[in-house]
C-alpha cells in the first residue's frame, strides 16, 4: 500500500512539473521557433474535421430528444418557452462541453498517449532532443494548442447542430417554424450560457491534451507501457473534464 501511495505521489508531482514546463513555453510562444504549425494544423484536422460526422449525429440526436422529450413532459403544463430552456441548460451549458470532451478523449486523447509513447519507445523524442529541439514545444506545445482550438470549434459547432436537430422534431411533430423556434430559442440564449460553453471547452480541451501529452511522454523504453499509459490517460481524463465541468457549473451559478 505505501508503495502505491508513493508512486502516485510521484506521477501527481510529475504531471505537475509537466503543467509548469509546459506553461513556461505558453509565454514564450511568440519567439518559440520550436512550436510547429504543421503538427498543430494536423492535430486540429484530426481533433477537429475528422470528428464532424460522430459530432453531427450526436448533436442532432441529442438536440432532437432533448425537445422530444421536452415536448412530451411539459405538453400538460403549457410547454411554451419551458422547451426552450431545457434546451439550453441541458445542451448549450452541459452536454455539449461534455459529450464533445468524450469524443475527444476517445479518439485525440488516445491517439496522441500512444504516438508519443511509440515516439519514446523507438527513442524518436531523445533524437529529437539531440537536434537542440525542444520536444515540449514541438511534440507537447503544438498538439495542446491543436487540441484546444479544436474543441472550441467542436463545442460551438455542437451547438448549432443541436439547434438545429431541435427544431426539426419540433418541425415534425409541431409544425413549428424556424423563425418562431429562434425567436423563443434566442429569447432564453443568454450571454452567460455561451461564455460558460467557451470557458468548458478551453479548459475541457487543456484538460485532455495535457494529460494525455503527459502520460505519453511518460512512457519508458517498453512497448508495454503504451497501452498502459493510454488507459490512464483516458480514465484521468474523463474524471478530470467531469470535475472541472462540476466546478465551473458551481462557480457560475454562485456569480450569476
Amino acid at each position: 500500500m505505501d508503495h502505491i501511495i508513493k508512486r502516485e505521489k510521484k506521477s501527481a508531482m510529475g504531471f505537475f512539473l509537466f503543467a509548469a514546463l509546459t506553461l513556461r513555453e505558453v509565454f514564450h510562444i511568440p519567439s518559440n521557433r520550436h512550436v510547429s504549425s504543421m503538427v498543430m494544423l494536423r492535430q486540429i484536422l484530426f481533433t477537429g474535421y475528422e470528428a464532424l460526422p460522430l459530432i453531427s449525429f450526436l448533436a442532432l440526436a441529442i438536440g432532437g430528444l432533448v425537445i422530444l422529450q421536452g415536448t412530451n413532459l411539459l405538453s400538460g403544463f403549457g410547454q411554451g418557452i419551458w422547451v426552450h430552456i431545457v434546451l439550453v441548460t441541458v445542451v448549450v451549458n452541459e452536454l455539449s462541453g461534455i459529450l464533445t470532451a468524450l469524443v475527444v478523449v476517445a479518439r485525440s486523447g488516445t491517439a496522441i498517449s500512444t504516438e508519443l509513447g511509440n515516439m519514446r519507445v523507438r527513442r524518436e523524442i531523445d533524437l529529437i532532443e539531440s537536434f537542440g529541439i525542444s520536444p515540449i514545444s514541438y511534440l507537447v506545445l503544438s498538439r495542446i494548442i491543436g487540441v484546444v482550438v479544436a474543441m472550441v470549434i467542436l463545442v460551438l459547432y455542437f451547438n448549432f447542430v443541436a439547434v438545429l436537430g431541435g427544431w426539426l422534431f419540433s418541425r415534425m411533430f409541431s409544425h413549428l417554424e424556424f423563425q418562431a423556434f429562434m425567436s423563443e430559442f434566442l429569447s432564453v440564449l443568454k450571454l452567460s450560457h455561451i461564455f460558460s460553453s467557451l470557458i468548458k471547452s478551453i479548459v475541457f480541451g487543456l484538460i485532455i491534451s495535457t494529460v494525455s501529452t503527459y502520460q505519453g511522454m511518460s512512457v519508458g523504453h517498453a512497448s508495454t507501457e503504451v497501452p498502459q499509459r493510454t488507459i490512464r490517460a483516458v480514465v484521468t481524463s474523463i474524471f478530470a473534464v467531469i470535475l472541472s465541468d462540476m466546478l465551473i457549473t458551481w462557480l457560475f451559478w454562485i456569480f450569476r
